[in-house]
């Protein structure tokens, strides 16, 4: 009986002990099976936890690439540009309350609304390890942040777009917005090249809060582009079509200028216009490109495919017949009327004349299925260039679906919407002899010190070459005897065609409001230019294309020819012709001291009262020649460089078969003095 008690207590314990080790067991288990969940299942998710808990990640803009005209002047460029940002932690670290910074902040950058200092009370209270104090700080405010000198206050190097010439060319370059990404034009279209690639800030804080630690990676600056645009003819032609708009009281207007041979588009214009600097200024109608996004009914610009159409399949030819039906045409209850009652006219005075009725009868000669071909070869119902996404692909008729009113409305250019884009596309392929070319506005890309060239892209053939040359007398006429002799040059021939259509207004065409159009080219025999030009809504001076449009073109033509240096082709001065008696061309091009001197000829001028011989003398041969070309004079020359001796001497009277040899030498020799000059 006494060893009772030994034995219960040895048991007691027995039992405290199993259950303890129970206990620690279980607890283990739970401590392992934790681990396991935390750093086998949850790992990926906790350390991006603790990554974002201990790091800020930042994105550095990088410098979008130049964009250049075919000259190579600037027309859109990147500025360099501060972004002022602050570490919380650190800005606070002694205490300070985070309205007190704030306040500091936009003391100094002495701009900050109301919101702005809201914003920033909320940032800086959440205490995070980055937060922006503002983007793209004017140089003075970065000047003024930087001399408080605060812990925690860093600079960020971005950049921002800028237009140098503000509403130049604004509809094809487009702009960027506020994180430098394309929002319209060449800037969206080409977005991915010039963009380059951004770069990171990386701002590293400890357990606290505190910033121990920056890593940055700078951004990639991206590809240049040059473009097919010409600075200077783009300013010309914005200013004749905002001439053009402003004359004739219109609501806008689009006017476009091509190379037919290239498909380059060297000037792109439309009013009203915007500056891209500051685009959130300008509504939609000032920023959308008329010239690519605007479908209109083309009227008797688009003659000029009925036309050719009929010439290549033989169903006229220029000088057959076509009754006009004195002045009317009915199809059913509709009835076209011309404005004038021509009578019977020949196949070329209905273009020249613009007869609608007579344009239907072609139309209704061709038959939908030949006219709907002809339309698409020349490229109407698709998008034209892939430079602009946004271009609208225009309406066309599918040929089984047309009937003979439809028919006879296409034929005379309703019924059909264009753009002046694939409009000016259509001119140039008869311009270049058939060649529908792709237009492009982007000539090359520059990347990494090379110059990638954009290549010419033939789509198709429109016609034959001989159908163009068929065609081009019979728009010329257009110019000199029909309804675009507004457009008539005094230096030069044009081949061009009017188009005047009403607009369609809630369903119905109206009776005051027209889109008034011109579209030619210039020379008519060796063309350099396509030009179009469309006025909508005139009200001034009147509707029609001939009116309206027609002045435009030829004041933008006339500039554009003399800024090209383009000799006239109506009444051309005669060229300096130089006959030589060598036989070794390039022997003759070394040294010109052959005893048998080179016979030029020089363009004869009214002689006035001049009776004696100039003095040429110590002049350039050049000079020279221009001098006796103001009296009439022909001139010898023997060697090359500067008049050491003239025969006859100056002063010498001029007889009529009036003739000077000029000796040359390459030296100077000062001017001798006639007798009786000073």
């Amino acid at each position: 009986m006494a060893d009772q008690p030994t034995n219960d207590w040895r048991t007691t314990l027995k039992r405290r002990l199993t259950v303890t080790a129970v206990a620690v067991f279980v607890w283990s288990c739970a401590i392992e099976a934790r681990l396991v969940y935390l750093q086998v299942i949850d790992r990926a998710d906790l350390a991006a936890r603790a990554e974002h808990q201990q790091s800020s990640e930042i994105t550095a803009l990088a410098r979008r690439g130049d964009i250049v005209d075919r000259n190579g002047h600037l027309l859109a460029y990147s500025v360099d540009a501060e972004t002022i940002y602050g570490v919380p932690s650190e800005l606070l670290d002694e205490g300070k309350d985070p309205a007190q910074v704030v306040a500091t902040f936009c003391n100094a950058l002495q701009d900050c609304t109301a919101d702005e200092r809201k914003k920033l009370n909320e940032r800086f209270s959440k205490r995070r390890p980055f937060a922006i104090v503002r983007r793209l700080a004017s140089p003075d405010q970065v000047k003024r942040i930087a001399a408080l000198d605060l812990k925690g206050v860093g600079f960020l190097k971005e950049n921002r777009r800028y237009y140098p010439n503000r509403e130049l060319a604004a509809h094809v370059l487009g702009y960027t917005g506020v994180d430098n990404g394309g929002l319209a034009g060449i800037e969206a279209t080409y977005d991915k090249l010039i963009k380059g690639k951004p770069g990171t800030v990386l701002v590293q804080t400890d357990a606290r809060g505190r910033a121990f630690g920056r890593v940055e990676k700078p951004p990639t600056t991206g590809d240049s582009l040059e473009l097919t645009i010409d600075e200077s003819l783009q300013h010309v032609v914005e200013r004749e079509l905002a001439a053009g708009v402003r004359e004739n009281s219109a609501d806008g207007g689009s006017a476009l200028v091509m190379d037919p041979w290239t498909g380059e588009i060297l000037a792109l214009a439309n009013y009203p216009t915007f500056n891209p600097n500051a685009y959130r200024q300008f509504d939609d109608d000032a920023r959308r490109n008329r010239a690519i996004q605007d479908i209109y009914e083309p009227g008797s610009t688009f003659k000029i495919v009925t036309a050719s159409a009929a010439l290549e399949q033989k169903v006229v030819h220029p000088d057959d017949l076509i009754d006009v039906s004195g002045g009317t045409i009915r199809f059913g209850s509709r009835v076209i009327h011309d404005t004038h009652n021509y009578g019977i006219l020949s196949f070329t005075d209905v273009i020249v004349k613009s007869s609608n009725v007579g344009a239907i009868r072609i139309g209704l000669r061709l038959g939908a299925d030949r006219l709907g071909e002809y339309v698409r070869k020349f490229g109407f119902g698709r998008r034209a260039s892939p430079d602009f996404p946004s271009e609208t692909p225009g309406i066309v008729w599918k040929s089984q679906d047309m009937k003979d009113s439809a028919l006879a409305s296409m034929a005379m250019g309703y019924q059909i919407g264009v753009t002046p884009l694939q409009m000016a596309t259509a001119a140039s392929s008869i311009a270049n002899g058939g060649e529908l070319l792709e237009p492009r506005v982007v000539r090359a890309v520059m990347r990494n010190g090379r110059r990638l060239v954009v290549p010419r892209k033939v789509v198709g053939r429109t016609v034959a070459k001989d159908i163009t040359a068929e065609l081009t007398p019979i728009m010329e006429r257009v110019v000199t005897d029909g309804t675009g002799r507004a457009a008539q040059m005094d230096d030069f021939t044009v081949a061009g065609k009017t188009g005047t259509a009403a607009q369609l207004v809630n369903g119905h065409y109206s009776s005051s409001d027209y889109n008034a159009s011109f579209v030619g080219f210039v020379p008519s025999r060796t063309p350099i230019y396509t030009i179009i030009v469309v006025i909508h809504a005139p009200h001034a001076k009147g509707h029609t294309g001939g009116v309206a449009a027609a002045p435009v073109f030829k004041r933008i033509a006339e500039v554009a020819l003399r800024y090209r240096g383009v000799s006239p082709t109506i009444n051309p001065q005669p060229p300096i012709l130089v006959a030589r008696r060598v036989t070794d061309v390039q022997q003759a091009n070394v040294s010109m001291t052959s005893s048998s001197p080179a016979v030029v000829k020089i363009p004869a001028a009214q002689t006035g009262s001049a009776a004696a011989y100039p003095n040429l003398v110590g002049l350039s041969a050049r000079d020279a020649l221009r001098a006796l070309g103001q009296i009439g004079v022909s001139a010898r020359m023997v060697g090359a460089g500067l008049v050491v001796e003239q025969n006859p001497a100056a002063g010498a009277p001029i007889d009529s078969a009036a003739s000077v040899t000029l000796q040359l030498q390459r030296r100077a020799i000062a001017p001798v003095a006639s007798e009786g000059t000073e």
